[in-house]
């Protein structure tokens, strides 16, 4: 089998210089399982990056904060519940950030490497990423867009809530997979 890195035309239009997330057209969500049953989904409404995009876009530089606070899973009583010390404990922890350390081809885009800290912890991610695009709105902003998701265990950050069913399995799953969809705007 070959494997074909990603193109670099995918990465063209991206000058260097700084750009920040445009949060009208971007979506920080995740996805946890229920009872082991269900997907619950939810998002964050609340956060903020900035890119620096070096001269070789792959060494490029991501700061991304979340205020935890701004959970929603569409259910108002489990949303509270993720605010407090079970979870996320948003009073002593409000943001959750993230900050890269890598950028490199894989064979089906880019890997975007980093480190994420949800509750005073921090752990490596590594995030499937893929470049939609590079473009000018038609108010004359240059603008590219991103896709990326991983997968993390909760318990990696010390997020440990759960209850054991009476049917065998857990209330919540272990695994949360994270969905990122970015539109940078170039200052």
């Amino acid at each position: 089998m070959t494997t074909t890195l990603p193109q670099a035309d995918t990465l063209a239009g991206l000058t260097p210089g700084t750009w920040t997330v445009d949060p009208a057209h971007s979506s920080v969500g995740f996805t946890a399982r229920h009872l082991m049953l269900t997907k619950v989904r939810g998002h964050f409404s609340d956060f903020d990056a900035a890119v620096t995009i070096a001269a070789d876009p792959l060494a490029s530089q991501l700061e991304a904060s979340v205020r935890l606070a701004s959970v929603d899973t569409g259910n108002a009583d489990r949303d509270a519940h993720l605010r407090t010390a079970d979870f996320f404990g948003t009073d002593e922890h409000p943001e959750m950030t993230f900050r890269s350390t890598a950028i490199r081809p894989a064979a089906d885009g880019y890997e975007l490497v980093g480190d994420l800290t949800i509750g005073g912890r921090t752990n490596p991610v590594t995030f499937s990423l893929d470049v939609e695009g590079v473009t000018t709105d038609p108010f004359g902003n240059t603008k590219a867009g991103f896709t990326a998701s991983t997968d993390i265990n909760r318990s990696d950050w010390g997020l440990s809530f759960n209850m054991v069913l009476e049917t065998g399995g857990v209330l919540v799953s272990e695994k949360i997979h994270i969905d990122l969809d970015i539109q940078i705007i170039k200052n």
